[in-house]
C-alpha cells in the first residue's frame, strides 16, 4: 500500500522511479547559492555567474550560459573536468573550454558572503571572486528520504540509493526500483530501458536483462563530448591488450571562419580480436555520431570493419574510418 494525499492505493507491484535531486554541501553562506533547478526560473541572466562542479550539468551550463553573454567562472576541486571520462579526452576538452570560460581547478569555496547587491566567494587558494550569482552543480542524490521506506524491507546504501537485484527487485518482493534512485547509470534512456526490463520481467513471456555495456552518452557542452565503451584507463585496468588511435583536427567548416576550435577523436581496440571497445569524440554533433557507432560496436564491429568503410567527405565522422596510426597505451591517473 502507498498513502497519497490521504488516500490509500494498493497494487500488486510498486515501482519506485522518483529520481534524484540536486544538493549543495553545507558551509558558511551556502544558502546564497542556487542549483540547476532554479536556473530555469530566473527572470533574467546575471552579468557574472560562478558555477561550482565539473560534471555534466556544471560543464553544460557553463558553456551554454557563456554563449548567452554571462561572464562565467567555473570552479572545480579536481585537476580536470568531467571525471569518469577518458583522461586524454578530459585534458583536451578542459583546454577547449578554457578558451571561453574562466577555470579555477583544484579549488574549493570556503564561504560565500552576501555583499551589497552581489556575492563574494572566499576560496581556499587565490584571490576572492565577486559575482552576481553562484550555481552549485555538485551532484544529485536519490530522493528516498521521505518515501516511508522504513516501513518496508527496502534497503538503501549510505547515499540513499535503493538496493536492487538483477531484476530491479528490492528486498521487499512487491517493490521494484529503477533509474537515478538506484544510482547505477544516471542517464534518462538507461532509466527507460530499466523500466522496460521490469515490465518484461513481470508481464511478458520474453524475459530480458539489462545490458550496461556500450551505453553511449553525450555531454552537451560546447564543444560536445560523446563516448561509448571503455576509456583507455578502464581497458588497461581490465588487462585488455589494446591499441589506441587518436587524432585531433580542425573541423573543415572552420577553414574559412578563423575559429581556433579543434576536435578530437579516439578509438580503443582490443588486439586479441580487433574489436573496437571504446570510441570517444570531442566536437560538434558528437552525440549524433556516437549513437550510430554505438550500434556498430554492439554488433561487434572491428577496426578492420572501420578501415574498410568509405568515409563521407567532408564530415567529422569520416575521421573515425581513416585513422591508421596507433600509439602505445598510456595510463594516466587524473582526478
Amino acid at each position: 500500500e502507498i498513502l497519497v494525499d490521504g488516500q490509500i492505493v494498493t497494487a500488486r507491484y510498486i515501482v519506485l522511479a522518483v529520481g534524484g535531486w540536486p544538493w549543495i554541501p553545507e558551509f558558511e553562506g551556502s544558502q546564497n547559492a542556487i542549483t540547476s533547478n532554479e536556473v530555469f526560473h530566473m527572470d533574467s541572466l546575471p552579468d557574472s555567474l560562478v558555477i561550482v562542479g565539473g560534471g555534466y550539468i556544471a560543464v553544460e551550463f557553463a558553456t551554454i550560459l557563456d554563449r548567452l553573454g554571462c561572464n562565467i567562472t567555473l570552479i572545480y576541486r579536481r585537476e580536470l573536468l568531467l571525471r569518469g571520462f577518458d583522461n586524454e579526452v578530459r585534458q583536451f576538452i578542459t583546454t577547449e573550454i578554457q578558451r571561453d570560460v574562466t577555470l579555477k581547478l583544484e579549488t574549493n569555496i570556503c564561504k560565500i558572503i552576501h555583499e551589497n547587491n552581489g556575492l563574494r566567494l572566499v576560496l581556499d587558494k587565490g584571490p576572492n571572486v565577486v559575482c552576481d550569482l553562484v550555481l552549485y552543480a555538485t551532484g544529485r542524490r536519490p530522493m528516498t528520504g521521505e518515501l516511508g521506506l522504513e516501513n518496508v524491507a527496502v534497503e538503501c546504501s549510505t547515499n540513499g540509493a535503493i538496493r536492487v537485484d538483477s531484476n530491479f527487485m528490492t528486498d521487499e518482493p512487491s517493490i521494484y526500483a529503477i533509474g537515478d534512485v538506484i544510482d547505477r547509470v544516471a542517464l534518462t534512456p538507461v532509466a527507460l530501458a530499466e523500466g522496460q526490463t521490469v515490465a518484461n520481467y513481470l508481464f511478458s513471456k520474453q524475459k530480458t536483462s539489462m545490458r550496461y555495456q556500450n551505453i553511449p552518452s553525450t555531454v552537451f557542452s560546447l564543444p560536445n563530448l560523446g563516448t561509448v565503451g571503455y576509456t583507455e584507463q578502464e581497458a588497461l585496468e581490465k588487462n585488455i591488450d589494446i591499441d589506441v588511435y587518436v587524432t585531433t583536427t580542425k573541423p573543415l567548416k572552420h577553414a574559412l571562419t578563423g575559429s581556433n576550435n579543434r576536435a578530437m577523436l579516439k578509438l580503443i581496440v582490443d588486439r586479441s580480436n580487433d574489436k573496437v571497445v571504446g570510441l570517444h569524440m570531442v566536437g560538434d554533433n558528437a552525440g549524433e555520431l556516437v549513437q550510430g557507432f554505438a550500434v556498430a560496436m554492439n554488433c561487434g564491429a572491428t577496426k578492420s570493419d572501420f578501415d574498410e568503410t568509405i568515409g563521407i567527405h567532408p564530415t567529422m565522422a569520416e575521421e573515425f574510418v581513416t585513422m591508421r596510426i596507433k600509439r602505445a597505451p598510456i595510463y594516466q591517473k587524473c582526478q
